[in-house]
């Protein structure tokens, strides 16, 4: 019978391999800077603020009717295509530019101003 050796990796339990090492923990890895786009959206999603900026864009969408016109240009889609024609990737290939340009600038710049003042009281 083979013996097999118990190795602590990062407060996980794993069996050592007979015939090789045990991997290294990526201690040998030098550690990658993150970018300031990847600390913002750290920082939103730790503090919550993500879910509450996704929130109120949902709110926004529906109250300026951006929901229902998507829902309508997709209706119309699948209709023109037939409904056994269309996958899902097509649907979103074909209404995803539509949708993104037709988000109303007051939403945008409701947003930018919203994740601004996040920026300076989180001192990012």
């Amino acid at each position: 019978m083979f013996a097999l050796d118990l190795v602590i990796v990062g407060g996980l339990c794993r069996r050592a391999s007979v015939n090789r090492p045990p991997t290294p923990d990526g201690g040998d890895e030098p550690e990658k800077e993150l970018t300031f786009q990847e600390i913002i959206s750290i920082k939103l999603i730790e503090s919550g603020e993500k879910e509450r900026l996704m929130e109120l864009l949902r709110e926004r969408l529906i109250e300026c009717g951006w929901k229902d016109d998507m829902k309508a240009q997709c209706r119309a889609f699948v209709k023109k295509k037939g409904r056994n024609n269309v996958t899902v990737d097509d649907l979103i290939h074909a209404i995803t530019p539509k949708g993104r340009a037709s988000v109303p600038d007051s939403v945008k710049a409701e947003l930018l101003q919203r994740i601004r003042t996040f920026l300076v009281q989180a001192s990012v």
